[in-house]
């Protein structure tokens, strides 16, 4: 502990005293609107890798139900509309990946324990605050610093190796829609298997798909075997999310056993806080916000912030 500017300064990792919606000071602000300004991307292999797969394992799920059973399939409107069901469920499951994945979770900036933030903090005497010691950043309430994006995250929920990224207060959103759209196209293709396998043991492997009778079969139990794994999975971490939401608790508070120092939600306005207003269809839209424009204007300003 040091004194410094009449208050207290204390290098730990919780209970901060700064509230999630406390203002900066004009230097910090325009630190934030910078990096506002750029892509968010982790450079961790393992995330890097976990991504792709997962991207090449929804590709390959909609390879087999395309090509394996819906287009060989002699009900035009059964093909037609499990097809399309199917191939706009992937793009929003991916879409919700990306979303997540680019998506600045709450980082506080880096290095923003200064004196001069300080004393624009403007605090009264004796009053604490907290310094994290890994990144020198003053961490507002209920911020964790991640080893992996190695910055304090606001509401920082977990680090999840699968979208590369961590998810927190900015980005918790398109992270529940990821999951549930990827239970729901994993649930889809397991019942479009169910179908398909008793309609080729029906026909006798007849006709039954453009691709021999034993690459069938292994195409089809590769497919069974992640949509049951996808399934539960995602499924698990979609109710632990919506839980989480209800009752105003990150995974790490609840982990950690740390009692509130906010004022807790309520069940809905938990719910509207993360998913933004009333409820309405753009709770289910991960475009929602999007703006290709801005995207450009930001590749053009100074191109993509690698985190470090």
């Amino acid at each position: 502990t040091m004194q410094s500017s009449g208050h207290r300064f204390r290098d730990v990792e919780h209970h901060p005293l700064l509230a999630d919606n406390e203002s900066y000071d004009s230097s910090s602000s325009s630190s934030e609107a910078d990096m506002a300004e750029r892509v968010w991307f982790i450079r961790d292999g393992c995330g890097m890798v976990c991504a792709i797969m997962t991207w090449l394992l929804v590709v390959y799920a909609d390879f087999v139900v395309t090509f394996v059973m819906l287009l060989p399939s002699k009900d035009f409107w059964y093909s037609l509309i499990n097809g399309v069901l199917f191939n706009c469920l992937a793009v929003l499951a991916l879409s919700s990946h990306l979303r997540t994945m680019l998506t600045d979770p709450g980082a506080v900036p880096k290095g923003n324990a200064t004196k001069e933030y300080m004393d624009n903090l403007q605090l009264k005497p004796g009053e604490v605050i907290y310094k994290c010691p890994k990144c020198c950043s003053i961490k507002p309430e209920r911020a964790h610093h991640c080893s992996i994006c190695k910055r304090c995250i606001r509401k920082m929920d977990h680090h999840c190796p699968w979208v590369n990224n961590c998810v927190g207060e900015k980005n918790q959103r398109f992270f529940v829609l990821f999951t549930m759209y990827i239970a729901l196209i994993s649930a889809h293709a397991l019942v479009l298997c169910g179908f398909q396998f008793f309609s080729c043991v029906r026909g006798q492997w007849t006709e039954c798909s453009d691709f021999s009778p034993p690459v069938t079969v292994i195409l089809m139990i590769f497919l069974c075997l992640e949509g049951f794994l996808f399934l539960t999975f995602t499924a698990v971490m979609f109710g632990t999310q919506i839980h989480s939401i209800c009752n105003d608790e990150t995974e790490i508070e609840r982990l950690k056993s740390e009692k509130p120092t906010w004022e807790r939600r309520l069940r809905w306005e938990g719910m509207k806080s993360v998913f933004g207003g009333q409820p309405s269809l753009l709770w289910i839209n991960p475009f929602a916000g999007f703006r290709i424009r801005r995207l450009l204007l930001r590749g053009k300003k100074g191109g993509p912030e690698f985190s470090v």
